[in-house]
């Protein structure tokens, strides 16, 4: 004898994407910046990993071109509230930026052209989960989104993948950036709402 009574369907799939709490969704891209779009050339562009010892690796925008690319999609949290579900991008890994980089640090500091910054553990760079981002949806990524590249840190709020990104310093001790500064949580995960300081 069963235990399910005939015809019994059980409850329909819901639909809906399932997203963060206190999320919703969005068709738009919605564009917030803490300050004026930067306009980067890209000959002068370049991406400079600093360790806590003071050693630079540099590279230019060619020679990040050069590197090997990746083709993440991803969903975006943003802390105002919004999500939007499988964007693609293009770019480098942070696996492939940080090999062969001798360090000790536990964190890292993204800051951007304009001087924006923004905290992170080292370990939320690597294992495939963030990359210097320059092509969004098939083009170029704008100015507006943050290119000529960006941060992608797609597995916390959007404000820790820095625009215009012009580097990362990588740091024994944790040091806050510009929104944890202001009060904002200093890890960001959406899932568990950490959108403020005590979050």
């Amino acid at each position: 004898m069963g235990i399910v009574s005939p015809g019994f369907q059980g409850r329909p799939r819901s639909s809906a994407p399932d997203l963060p709490p206190g999320q919703y969704l969005t068709e738009d891209f919605p564009v917030l910046s803490a300050g004026p779009t930067p306009r980067v050339k890209l000959d002068t562009w370049e991406f400079v990993l600093t360790s806590e010892t003071g050693a630079e690796y540099r590279w230019s925008w060619d020679e990040l071109m050069g590197l090997p690319q990746d083709t993440p999609t991803v969903d975006l949290h943003c802390v105002t509230r919004w999500s939007k579900l499988g964007t693609t991008w293009q770019g480098v890994s942070l696996d492939t930026l940080l090999d062969g980089v001798d360090t000790g640090a536990r964190y890292a500091l993204a800051h951007s052209y304009g001087g924006y910054t923004t905290n992170l553990p080292l370990d939320d760079l690597r294992g495939g989960r963030a990359w210097v981002v320059h092509t969004y949806d098939g083009g170029p990524l704008p100015a507006e989104h943050g290119g000529p590249a960006r941060l992608l840190v797609p597995h916390l709020y959007l404000w820790k993948s820095a625009k215009w990104v012009h580097g990362i310093r990588l740091l024994v001790d944790d040091r806050p950036g510009f929104w944890e500064t202001a009060g904002y949580h200093d890890y960001g995960d959406p899932w568990r709402e950490q959108r403020y300081q005590g979050d």
